[in-house]
């Protein structure tokens, strides 16, 4: 199943629109990182915005031609555009976008976000079931939280051409790859139990097949792996792009990796190790991780760890 058609690239830059912190005074950049420094004519006119959700550009180089791929577009309305507004990005360079799934976390931006990159048939990938509906989270009979539906009618009218993929799907100039499903392999990553979807009118447990991540060939360095959630376990993920890309060299794994809250917080350990096997260069534990994982990978791997926060521009070369 592996497959050489995933162009090494010389460099990646990942701009994170849209993340659950923010720290403006952290002044730890690097070669690396470059932290946002929100400033108009000398002065600090506005914050970088924090939300649950995740949104992230993309850019690859190659022989000094650059693509650039918008990633989820974070939780509310606003504020992954406005992030990108006060960091003055121009999203017009955006040449495709994709969506990790349908969770209103990484979709509630999209209107926002395709009025600004300003373009009409912008190629939209994304997995078939992230257009399941209802989907809700159900804690009891009495309690059930209902995410808003996402429709392809949506997405089209912020200017984007839908492209289902339920498979591996390769993304400008083979640069970047769409994973698509990710098979359940490992026996402790087994999904969100309170997630249900209801299909012709009967209640089903949801595995969030839609749940998918984008992989990059950094040249000599190793594959560059960003996900939105993980629901389908971030080791699974890593597994399933190795597999896919037959590298199985890591430089960076970044992105949601759910493991916030009671239900996941279990298995926080157990990923970590299994993280520490693959060895990856960098780990950048996001968004739904969640507190006390980001904590623990920081203290598992110190040397490898890099706390990510919304308009943090990471550069890997």
């Amino acid at each position: 199943m592996a497959s050489a058609k995933l162009h090494a690239v010389d460099k990646i830059e990942i701009l994170t629109l849209q993340d659950n912190y923010i720290e403006m005074t952290a002044m730890d950049n690097s070669a690396v990182i470059a932290r946002a420094v929100p400033l108009k004519a000398g002065e600090i006119r506005a914050s970088i915005v924090a939300e649950h959700g995740f949104s992230a550009l993309i850019k690859t180089t190659t022989g000094g031609k650059i693509h650039t791929l918008l990633f989820d577009f974070g939780f509310s309305e606003d504020g992954a555009a406005q992030n990108a507004k006060t960091l003055g990005i121009n999203m017009s360079a955006v040449e495709a976008a994709a969506l990790s799934h349908g969770h209103s976390d990484h979709t509630g931006g999209i209107p926002k976000l395709g009025a600004m990159i300003g373009r009409k048939g912008i190629s939209f990938i994304v997995h078939p079931s992230a257009f399941k509906s209802p989907r809700y989270i159900k804690y009891s009979e009495e309690l059930k939280i209902n995410f808003p539906k996402l429709t392809h009618q949506m997405i089209e009218n912020a200017g984007f051409s839908v492209i289902e993929s339920d498979g591996p799907y390769y993304i400008l100039d083979d640069t970047i790859l769409f994973l698509g499903e990710i098979p359940r392999v490992t026996d402790f990553e087994k999904g969100f139990p309170v997630a249900h979807w209801q299909k012709d009118g009967k209640e089903m447990w949801d595995a969030i097949e839609d749940d998918t991540s984008v992989v990059m060939n950094l040249k000599d360095k190793g594959l560059v792996i960003v996900s939105g959630c993980a629901h389908a376990g971030i080791i699974n993920t890593v597994k399933h792009a190795i597999e896919l890309t037959g590298i199985d060299k890591i430089h960076v794994v970044m992105g949601g990796f759910h493991l916030s809250g009671p239900l996941f917080e279990g298995i926080i350990d157990r990923t970590s190790e299994e993280m520490k096997k693959l060895k990856p260069d960098y780990v950048i534990p996001m968004h739904c991780t969640g507190r006390k994982a980001i904590m623990a990978m920081e203290k598992q791997m110190p040397d490898k760890f890099i706390l990510n926060m919304a308009g943090t521009k990471l550069t890997f070369v």
